[in-house]
């Protein structure tokens, strides 16, 4: 016979387990139910059975109900059986009847019990489990006094075993059934946290359907109400963090969530577990004990939260709920707890959102106090860098607060003292402070004015020689680039007397990494300072930075060196050193030696079309005007042979030599690479392209660029007709109308003059308005050498007649403006010469 015969259970088999009561069923070693047990209303055997005053015996929770149903319709109580009306609703209890109904219980658990032993085994068949496991449950429900029957007869030890079976249903059952087992049951809890079952229920929350995951997480709750298991819980690897995910989930099954996080807060009572939560993104328990703990558990929750990687959202969680708290204790007379709480802060400070919450509940005085207080109870030099790490971490948060208070009260120059006096660490922080505030327009003048009153720019140049503390030389070469707008000439001073410190700069430009911060931020400064200083240009000549800089740009224009963060910014430093170079041809031959071998004037055309990167573009015309401005110099008539004569008595009749190829606007032997020429390399289209830039400082530069090819002791007419010929003086003179910079229009007007000068586009020109209206405006309210050059240019268009046809003109012209300028009357100067 098989096991389920023994049992002859109702079930319906479903996977819900819907369990019917089959007290009523015959079961072998089961006694039969009498009929006397069963209550007439609730058809259940009975547990607290009581007497009415007619005899008729019930369930003391049915009748009590009936006689209140009673009371409520206005009626007198009576029996529900007969309907007779009774003269007391008082009952008497029916103790013999309720001590043979526990004793017939007891003894029919008792066999029932026996026949679940026999069905739970791993081997038997499923239904069989399955009802014997559903009995249990029903035993338990019934008399809860049973429980110490389950436990004694060692069923709670085969129920676990179910759980390794590899039936689902089998599994759902069987953690259901040991819910039902344990629940307020400190010592069956005690048992089933014995050996590993803990941890297979750990598993079950990630292994098992949606069904068995809310059984384990259920049973696991019942567990967590045990104060001793809830180390066990938590000892259990990947127990928190996958309850911790179930609470965060968008699981459908919501009961599966509520009592995770039930779970989790009867697990909170142990400080460990609280902090393995915060570990796992549940930060609310730790929060809420620095807030309401005692000193103690403040004191340990603060430190291990300065111990926490933080993701952003979370800094400004932090900063909000416990921020004032951990700055109270931050003044606090307690060391620890002001290192705890300095260490704590430190974490939540480097995000913008958080560093906002902190100033505004004051965290700024605290940590200035911190810095510059000197006396009892000062901080450790360790936890002056703590703090001098939050205030770095709020100043460079690009948050626009007034960092004025932070340059009032000689704090910059209390900065530069302790920049002087303490350890590469804390120097680091402070540097960047420093950095911080030299990048806000409203505080770097305060920070220039202390760095000149007390000469420090000498010491902070010297930490670019920095080797063994990266941090420490990056804010250094930070600092200076923020402030070589503002101290160009006294950076110069400072490097050229020391070529170690240039040569460190150069050395880490030219590192053999992808593009870094310190790349781009140490071209930055050195593209800073004064490009016409020749000392510094003949120091860079000396330790070779020219060509590791050109072998840098060339380098990322070719692709072989990336970095796509600070690339833009380092090309662009690169190319403003490299500029200073064409500034030096009068003065170091080597400068022109070194552009011919790298044919820089080539590099310089090619990098005018670096479309969108407009300082490139405008650094490249300007160096391709040095360049241009240098040709005249360099190029060079070929050496012709002597005549060939047929005799002394016919020399008169030799030939001259025809020299062919020479270059249009030199008159001489040119090349791009030897002798710059923009003509040769064929730059003049592209430089007449950026005329139209929307960018006035790169129209500027392409246009002096221009110019220099209309420049004294050239052929002007020659000039004039190349950019012709690239549709230049169309340009140009859009750029003299457009008048739209006081700079251009100088500039604009001078190549106007000069390309007026011939006759027949002086004609075509004259028939514009437009021009004859700019060249008027410029001359009345430009400059006096700009109104000069409008005033001829005028003179070409006949606008002004050319009285200085006369000889003595000119003379006349000069003293008469001399005169009148003198006297500070330029409204008469500009009548009489309007005139």
């Amino acid at each position: 016979m098989v096991l389920s015969e023994l049992f002859n259970l109702k079930m319906d088999g479903s996977w819900d387990g819907n369990e019917s009561d089959d007290s009523s069923q015959l079961e072998r070693g089961v006694d039969h139910i009498y009929e006397a047990f069963i209550c007439p209303l609730t058809k259940e055997v009975m547990h607290d059975p009581v007497t009415l005053e007619n005899g008729r015996t019930f369930e003391r929770e049915a009748i009590e109900k009936w006689f209140k149903e009673c009371r409520d319709g206005g009626r007198p109580p009576s029996c529900p059986l007969t309907s007779q009306e009774l003269s007391t609703a008082d009952v008497s209890p029916s103790i013999a009847l309720r001590n043979t109904i526990e004793e017939w219980r007891s003894r029919n658990d008792a066999a029932k019990l026996d026949i679940a032993r026999q069905a739970l085994f791993l081997g038997n068949a499923e239904t069989d489990i399955l009802q014997a496991l559903m009995h249990v449950r029903q035993i338990c429900r019934s008399i809860r006094s049973n429980r110490q029957g389950v436990r004694n007869s060692q069923l709670i030890r085969m129920i676990i075993d179910m759980l390794k079976s590899n039936s689902h249903k089998v599994r759902y059952k069987a953690l259901q059934t040991l819910q039902v087992v344990v629940e307020g049951d400190e010592e069956s809890k005690a048992i089933l946290g014995e050996g590993d079952t803990v941890r297979t229920l750990v598993k079950f929350l990630s292994h098992e359907p949606s069904k068995g995951r809310e059984a384990a997480v259920s049973l696991l709750l019942e567990l967590s109400k045990s104060e001793a298991l809830c180390e066990k819980i938590g000892s259990i690897n990947g127990a928190l963090i996958l309850l911790v995910g179930l609470t965060s989930s968008n699981s459908v099954n919501v009961s599966i969530v509520e009592k995770a996080d039930r779970t989790l807060e009867n697990l909170e009572r142990s400080e460990e577990i609280v902090r393995q939560m915060a570990s796992y993104g549940r930060l609310q328990p730790l929060l809420g004990k620095l807030l309401e703990g005692s000193p103690e558990t403040k004191l340990s929750m603060a430190t291990f939260l300065g111990e926490l990687a933080l993701n952003n959202d979370t800094k400004v969680l932090v900063a909000q709920t416990v921020g004032s708290s951990l700055v109270e204790l931050m003044r606090s007379g307690d060391m620890p707890q002001r290192e705890a709480a300095l260490r704590a802060l430190n974490k939540i400070s480097s995000f913008e959102g958080s560093a906002k919450v902190l100033i505004s509940i004051g965290i700024i005085p605290p940590l200035i106090k911190d810095l510059f207080y000197v006396g009892p109870n000062q901080l450790p030099i360790r936890l002056k860098e703590v703090s001098a790490t939050i205030l770095a971490n709020i100043v460079n948060i690009g948050y626009d607060f007034d960092k004025a208070t932070l340059v009032s009260e000689n704090r910059v120059e209390n900065l530069l003292y302790l920049i002087s006096n303490t350890g590469p660490a804390i120097q680091c922080k402070l540097l960047e402070v420093l950095v911080g505030l030299t990048t806000c327009p409203k505080t770097v003048i305060h920070v220039v004015s202390a760095i000149k009153t007390s000469g420090a720019i000498i010491s902070l140049v010297q930490f670019v020689e920095v080797r063994e503390n990266d941090d420490l030389r990056l804010a250094s070469i930070k600092l200076l680039h923020n402030l070589s707008p503002f101290m160009s000439e006294e950076l110069a001073d400072a490097l050229r007397g020391t070529a170690g410190q240039l040569g460190s700069l150069v050395a880490i430009i030219s590192e053999k990494t992808p593009i870094s911060e310190e790349q781009a931020a140490a071209a930055g400064l050195l593209s800073e300072l004064p490009e016409r200083d020749l000392g510094l240009t003949r120091e860079m000549l000396g330790v070779g930075a020219f060509e590791k800089i050109i072998s840098k740009v060339i380098g990322i224009r070719q692709g072989e060196i990336k970095g796509m963060r600070f690339e833009r910014n380092f090309l662009e430093g690169l190319v403003r050193i490299l500029a200073r170079i064409t500034f030096a041809f009068n003065n170091d031959p080597r400068a022109v030696t070194f552009c011919r071998e790298y044919n820089v004037a080539s590099l310089f055309i090619h990098l005018l079309q670096s479309n969108g990167q407009d300082k490139i573009q405008m650094v490249s015309a300007m160096a391709l005007e040095n360049l241009s401005l240098e040709s005249i110099n360099l190029s060079r008539m070929p050496d012709l042979p002597p005549p060939n004569y047929c005799g002394s008595i016919f020399s008169c009749m030799s030939r001259p030599h025809v020299v062919t190829g020479l270059c249009r606007i030199h008159q001489g032997i040119c090349s791009l690479r030897e002798t710059f020429c923009l003509v040769e390399g064929e730059a003049v289209e592209k430089l007449v392209a950026l005329l139209d830039h929307e960018n006035d400082k790169v129209v500027e530069a392409s246009l002096a660029a221009l110019s220099s090819l209309l420049e004294d002791g050239l052929d002007v007419e020659k000039g004039v007709n190349i950019i012709e010929e690239a549709d230049g003086i169309r340009h140009i003179l859009n750029v003299l109308t457009e008048n739209r910079t006081e700079k251009l229009t100088r500039r604009a007007v001078w190549a106007v003059e000069r390309i007026l000068r011939i006759e027949d586009i002086a004609r075509e020109v004259a028939e514009e308005p437009n021009v004859g209206a700019a060249l008027v405006d410029a001359f009345q309210n430009a400059d006096f050498r700009t109104r000069q050059i409008a005033e001829n240019a005028l003179k070409h268009i006949d606008k002004i007649p050319n009285f200085s046809a006369h000889p003595l003109f000119d003379l006349f012209v000069y003293i008469v403006r001399w005169k009148l300028e003198s006297f500070d009357q330029p409204q008469i100067v500009e009548g009489i010469f309007a005139y």
